[in-house]
């Protein structure tokens, strides 16, 4: 793999990470992180999902006309996001019961259409295929660390297994209930956000 390559690949996971660089994909870290295992879902459906829609839509840009290429990125993701849940609610039934709507709502993912515009329109299918898995994967970090806080802090479980000792709530330690609400998802992702602008100088506004 070529240097620019490694950079489509790698990029999204750190300094043009989607959701910390351009804040896209904002609405699902409040709906889906309460618990590390349906964000871990809900983020690799993503990424399925946003690989393969570029995929598509760079192997047809050469034939879509400019005035409908919208309402073609739309049908290619939504027909993903349609075998995506099917499969979901085939094989992970208990998990497909817990994203429900949000799976559907991928489809209104801005880091999708993001990438089709921004990208899988002008590039090769490869090219377009790792920019996918990239953004991708970049997404999904952000929602398992957010729903690693809001688990462990609002509930003492990871993953379902309990982590804080059951010593501690007989010395009278108390589960978060604030971490469990939607609010506190979108507090995370501020400190996240300040903590990545802080190791990344140039990311700061001047």
């Amino acid at each position: 793999m070529n240097k620019e390559r490694k950079e489509v690949l790698l990029s999204p996971l750190d300094k043009k990470n989607p959701v910390l660089v351009l804040v896209l994909g904002i609405c699902s870290s409040l709906a889906v992180t309460a618990q590390i295992k349906p964000a871990l879902v809900m983020g690799i459906s993503v990424t399925v999902v946003v690989a393969f829609s570029n995929v598509i839509i760079s192997l047809l840009r050469n034939t879509i006309p400019n005035r409908i290429r919208i309402i073609v990125q739309l049908v290619v993701v939504a027909a993903l996001v349609i075998i995506v849940e099917q499969i979901l609610k085939a094989y992970s039934y208990e998990v497909w019961g817990q994203l429900s709507v949000y799976i559907g709502l991928i489809i209104t993912n801005c880091i999708l259409m993001g990438r089709l515009e921004a990208f899988a329109l002008g590039n090769g299918p490869w090219d377009s295929f790792l920019d996918g898995i990239g953004n991708g994967l970049g997404y999904t970090i952000i929602l398992v660390i957010i729903a690693f806080v809001r688990e462990l802090f609002g509930s003492g479980s990871l993953l379902g297994f309990q982590i804080i000792p059951q010593s501690f709530y007989d010395a009278g330690y108390v589960n978060n209930g604030l971490m469990i609400m939607p609010p506190m998802a979108l507090i995370v992702v501020g400190c996240i956000i300040w903590v990545h602008r802080s190791m990344h100088k140039d990311l700061q506004e001047k």
